[in-house]
């Protein structure tokens, strides 16, 4: 259809309406543009949609048992209750799709911010990555470090200490900077309190997990815990994970790991993880095992 056909489609439409039907859409066109400046925050900006809580309303049409079905949606992020529009999501839950998608982009995108490093006295060290896009198409370079940046970890970083920490932000920067803070604060009141002794934090930039062995080896710590951003979901894209190893080691099998996941806001919270970690942290060295072999009850 062409656009002169189109026009006179419209035409022959309007001409066969009636005055009343054509002033009632007008009248519904004038409210639908009020209230879409009503929706409008005070200082003019369209609010933030990820701030929308889409777990605490369903918008499926005629649902069997709405109170069970919300009671179920309350306990996950996960995207259902969302309704649809024919074989599509509603434009909300689509936009909001496309701004989580944006997020988790920034997060494995972004670099780590600078001030958490200086803020947390840590010692920063770097991978054999020499940018973002190596990290992400090179993950064997993410576990490597250079013989210069392995005698600057030794030269510069306590020795023998009972517990080594590490931080990066992995596959999330977002992750790093929403948890850091309040997750190291409490690890390392946590650690003192087991009785256990903790070196030099040191954060690495581009790190893969295994690359806490190559810094296990080097400063000769007995247990090592890396707390790390994990890889980025719609949902979730501000998680942060810790690794432990007792007596770690460069080859040693991913079996030999504890790990506690889903650190965040909406997950296991960065102050209880951080007291968790460290009562793991002296079972290890109670049993002198970690990954699988570890009894933890």
């Amino acid at each position: 259809m062409n656009e002169k056909q189109i026009r006179e489609l419209v035409e022959a439409v309007i001409k066969n309406m009636d005055e009343s039907e054509i002033k009632r859409l007008a009248e519904e066109a004038g409210s639908g543009s009020k209230k879409t400046a009503g929706a409008l925050q005070d200082d003019g900006m369209i609010p933030d949609i990820r701030q929308d809580d889409y777990t605490s309303y369903l918008e499926v049409e005629n649902p069997a048992n709405p109170t069970e079905f919300l009671r179920i949606k309350k306990q996950t992020d996960a995207r259902i209750g969302l309704g649809r529009c024919g074989n599509r999501y509603r434009t909300k839950a689509y936009l909001r799709i496309l701004a989580d998608h944006a997020g988790s982009l920034d997060a494995v995108m972004s670099e780590a911010p600078e001030y958490l490093i200086e803020e947390n006295h840590l010692f920063p060290v770097q991978t054999l990555c020499r940018d973002k896009d190596e990290y992400l198409s090179r993950p064997d370079l993410g576990r490597q470090f250079s013989d210069e940046m392995k005698e600057s970890i030794k030269k510069s970083c306590t020795m023998d200490p009972d517990v080594q920490i590490i931080i990066s932000e992995g596959l999330s920067s977002t992750a790093m900077e929403r948890n850091t803070n309040d997750l190291l604060a409490s690890l390392q009141q946590g650690l003192k309190l087991e009785g256990l002794s903790s070196g030099t934090p040191i954060y690495v930039k581009y790190s893969r997990v295994p690359a806490m062995d190559v810094i296990t080896e080097l400063t000769r710590a007995k247990i090592t815990i890396m707390l790390i951003g994990e890889r980025p979901g719609l949902s979730t894209y501000a998680s942060l994970s810790a690794y432990m190893t007792y007596g770690g080691h460069v080859g040693m099998p991913e079996a030999g790991r504890n790990v506690v996941s889903n650190i965040h806001a909406n997950g296991i919270n960065p102050t209880e993880a951080g007291a968790h970690i460290a009562a793991v942290a002296r079972k290890m060295m109670d049993q002198k095992a970690s990954g699988t072999d570890l009894q933890l009850f």
